[in-house]
């Protein structure tokens, strides 16, 4: 067996990273997965086609890529982040331009062979940006105003592309994650009160800005019975289907919203929904607790971390991927409006899968590097 203290975390080779790859978050990756697959089977209609079949080869493809993320030397991603950042950036930029419209959105670059969704990208090259800059201040100087412009600008810059494709979810989760980042970093408590504050006093304004399907999500939120046909029948269908599943679920395949076409979106935004009427309410739950234990996990990873650049990634992974579920739940709960994010691991989708699992490549990278200890400069350090 090799021990983790007789290996010099800075020329460990390929095969000592192999040997240290967290096993066991690969474990619950493809649990959640599987239960991805199982659901897109049923909405299906009991076949593979056209949905659970696709996704399988994606999430083959999307871990090979993750282990090439967590065998890599992880002082190139310290290196590179700003450089990832700014590519992704550019591919928001290029939506504008030459982005393909999908329900009533610009959001997507057609590649011929799939549709890459470039603020999928961006939410793990914010993480990424972050973690470089803070990574490379002290706590004196995150405690600083000035310091805090440039990470501020580079929140600011995505989330104002996002917003005009228009897609309230990813800028809501961009939003959230990036202050989750910065609390993390150490920015002090009663600089987010301040922009708490300011953000309230700017509602009139924000409210003006969004789209007209956008305010009608808001207000049918509060009162879905007001529009059963219209923006409210999303929601109203969740809550029967919800409803219908009871405590142990109706059973696998036997979900009479989703397969009697009563359910939208059942493969994407409401799979839950599906996933919910099927196995009810204890399956709802063993699959919440599946997404608090990954949680946990990555948290721990985190801690575990002597390097800070690894411990702020792996905590920004950790959040959004919470964001990313909370929110989900939450929307087709009827807690939130409607505003369009996926189940992580479960929604069709091949960009947001993509996504994940380069996040949890990274964590992985953290976790085999965690002994390695590197300077604000990006150097190993002995100390």
């Amino acid at each position: 067996m090799i021990s983790r203290d007789t290996i010099n975390p800075a020329v460990m080779t390929l095969g000592q990273r192999l040997w240290h790859l967290n096993w066991f978050l690969i474990l619950l990756i493809c649990a959640l997965a599987s239960v991805g697959f199982m659901m897109l089977y049923s909405a299906g209609n009991g076949s593979y086609s056209p949905w659970a079949e696709r996704q399988m080869l994606r999430f083959g493809l999307g871990m090979c890529i993750m282990l090439a993320i967590a065998l890599t030397d992880i002082r190139i991603w310290l290196k590179y982040a700003y450089l990832f950042y700014a590519g992704s950036l550019i591919m928001l930029i290029a939506v504008e331009a030459v982005g393909t419209v999908g329900m009533g959105a610009q959001r997507w670059i057609d590649l011929k062979v799939f549709h890459l969704q470039p603020s999928e990208l961006m939410k793990i090259a914010l993480v990424l940006a972050l973690a470089r800059y803070f990574h490379g201040l002290s706590l004196d100087e995150v405690a600083r105003p000035t310091y805090l412009v440039l990470p501020t600008l580079l929140v600011a810059a995505p989330i104002a592309l996002v917003m005009r494709q228009p897609d309230l979810g990813t800028s809501l989760l961009l939003l959230m994650g990036s202050g989750a980042m910065f609390f993390l970093a150490g920015v002090r408590m009663w600089k987010f009160v301040l922009v708490g504050l300011t953000c309230l006093s700017a509602i009139p304004v924000i409210w003006s800005m969004l789209h007209v399907y956008q305010k009608k999500r808001i207000m049918t939120f509060l009162s879905p019975e007001s529009d059963p046909l219209g923006a409210g029948y999303h929601a109203l269908q969740s809550f029967i289907a919800l409803g219908s599943g009871g405590v142990s679920g109706k059973g696998f395949l036997k979900g009479t919203q989703s397969h009697l076409s009563f359910l939208p979106e059942m493969q994407t935004d409401f799979i839950f929904t599906m996933y919910a009427e099927e196995f009810g309410l204890i399956g709802g739950i063993l699959l919440l607790a599946l997404y608090t234990i990954v949680v946990a996990y990555t948290f721990a990873i985190a801690m575990r971390s002597r390097n800070h650049f690894g411990r702020l990634v792996c905590m920004g992974i950790a959040t959004m991927f919470f964001l990313y579920f909370f929110v989900n739940i939450a929307m087709v709960t009827g807690l939130t409006p409607v505003v369009g994010v996926p189940l992580p691991l479960i929604s069709y989708g091949g960009t947001a899968m993509m996504t994940v699992l380069i996040g949890f490549g990274l964590v992985m990278n953290v976790s085999i590097h965690r002994d390695m200890l590197i300077s604000r400069h990006g150097e190993v350090s002995n100390t």
